[in-house]
């Protein structure tokens, strides 16, 4: 039987996309852009290597945008009315199974981050593999005028979309950010219909956004789900304590301290399964704490010991780790570097891998939680100090509390979500501290031998409680085979 897929978006000659007030062109010939190397820039090698194809098409149609209070309630209940509309334009960048009978019937809706004055694609990045090996397909949507006309004020290392291209690009227009949400509510009955020409029903919807598109998509699941009604599930990624306005308007140059200390909750009666996935940067400075609640009858809430809101795994080695790479070239690729977006940092960014292979669990829950009705495990949160303004900390420097990993309970280093220097974007990478050779000798006296058991005994553990899949256990162990010698011999670049 062939799979719900994204095969061919024919939707001009589509009845279900009329009916939609849309118009899908495309596959668009050429080179699609995506912001840089990493962080889901240049597939060609990956995606091959996995058996993907990768589309890119126009969607153009009317949107609506969304009035309501602002700011947001703080439990996120609000009742919003349909506002003004405009004629938009924009891209959808596609990335599906070449076969479609190896299509597993989710399609993810990737809200595509514009921080770095681009498109980027975070949740890909820190998933692709998962995804790539299990057979979803993606979709991310172009869906604010940030990442196609650039951000004024951001400092951005990276071109928006005209600037990149603007021959493929320069016919481009968003009408405003307010209409943003009633935008990605489109694309997502696209991807619904994507199925259509194939005769065969469309599959699971799952919206993913990270960072600044977390904090649009809270507003969207709080305020826009309960009248759009189109997505099966969500998992928000990165969030800071505030959500996005209704008018769309983030300053990402001068964002207020409200922003970071206003905390606005997933609505208690979320009509979809939701998983909120947290690291070290966004619990503290990024201020999620703030925002903090139970787990619930479709709310799951997961916070990651020793990671930061971005890592070398996403910001350099993502855009090369592919199906059979070598794991020595992958170490390398993660060893502790100062050097990032063309910036050289006062210390080490955060090199620990674990947020890639959390992430990748996680979407394995919330598609099964989705198909089956099965919740994720629900996660221990990561423990503050008695005032709550900073973290408990382990004797060597790492958090407690929060999913553990290997990487925090048999360490080579500290692994913090706290950069250096919290200031800017690279106030967002966190930072690794080596332990030097006495340090290693002392914890492993064994050497490789002593930390590989130890770590596959804390690796197991993790397995089965369900926050890293038993699929990625060998890759792990020789990860951390090829990384221990260079946790021992070299420095930090």
């Amino acid at each position: 039987m062939i799979r719900p897929c994204l095969n061919h978006l024919s939707f001009r000659l589509d009845r279900g996309a009329r009916a939609l007030g849309v118009v899908v062109e495309g596959p668009v010939p050429g080179t699609p852009f995506l912001g840089g190397p990493a962080m889901g820039g240049r597939p060609a090698r990956t995606l091959a290597a996995g058996g993907y194809l990768e589309e890119e098409y126009w969607l153009s149609g009317t949107a609506t945008r969304f009035d309501g209070p602002e700011p947001l309630p703080e439990t996120g209940v609000v009742a919003v009315e349909p506002g003004a509309a405009a004629p938009y334009r924009t891209r959808l960048l596609v990335r599906r199974p070449a076969d479609p009978g190896r299509c597993n019937g989710a399609v993810l809706v990737e809200w595509l981050n514009v921080t770095t004055g681009t498109d980027i694609a975070p949740v890909y990045s820190h998933a692709h593999r998962h995804l790539l090996r299990a057979g979803f397909a993606w979709v991310g949507v172009s869906a604010q005028r940030g990442g196609i006309e650039g951000v004024p004020g951001s400092g951005a290392p990276l071109p928006p979309l005209k600037a990149a291209d603007p021959a493929r690009y320069g016919h481009l227009d968003l009408p405003g950010d307010a209409f943003a949400f009633d935008i990605f509510s489109q694309a997502g009955l696209v991807a619904r219909h994507g199925a259509a020409p194939l005769g065969v029903p469309a599959g699971r919807l799952i919206a993913v956004g990270e960072s600044q598109s977390a904090h649009y998509l809270i507003t969207y699941l709080n305020a826009i789900d309960p009248l759009a009604r189109v997505f099966d599930g969500a998992l928000v990624m990165g969030r800071a304590a505030s959500s996005a306005p209704l008018s769309g308007g983030i300053d990402l140059a001068n964002r207020p301290a409200e922003f970071y200390t206003r905390g606005v909750r997933i609505r208690e009666d979320v009509r979809i399964p939701v998983l909120n996935l947290d690291s070290e940067t966004d619990v503290l400075p990024r201020g999620s704490r703030h925002a903090r609640q139970g787990d619930g009858e479709r709310l799951r809430i997961w916070e990651i010991a020793g990671a930061a809101h971005g890592d070398s795994y996403m910001l350099v080695a993502s855009g090369a780790d592919r199906p059979g790479i070598d794991p020595a070239q992958l170490a390398r690729l993660m060893a502790p570097t100062r050097r990032v977006l063309g910036m050289t940092l006062a210390a080490p960014i955060n090199a620990g891998p674990q947020q890639h292979y959390i992430t990748q669990a996680a979407i394995h829950h919330l598609d099964r939680w989705v198909r089956d009705g099965v919740a994720p495990p629900r996660a221990p949160r990561l423990r503050l100090d008695e005032g709550g303004a900073g973290f408990a900390l382990d004797p060597f420097g790492n958090v407690l509390g929060g999913i553990r990993s290997p990487w925090v309970d048999v360490p080579t280093a500290v692994l913090s979500g706290l950069a250096a220097r919290p200031d800017g974007l690279a106030g967002l990478f966190g930072a690794t501290r080596p332990f030097d050779a006495a340090q290693l000798r002392g914890l492993y006296p064994g050497g490789l031998s002593t930390y590989l058991a130890r770590f596959a005994a804390a690796l197991d553990r993790v397995i089965a409680e369900g926050f890293i899949l038993a699929a990625d256990r060998d890759e792990i162990l020789a990860l951390a085979a090829a990384a221990f010698p260079l946790a021992e011999a070299t420095p930090a670049r």
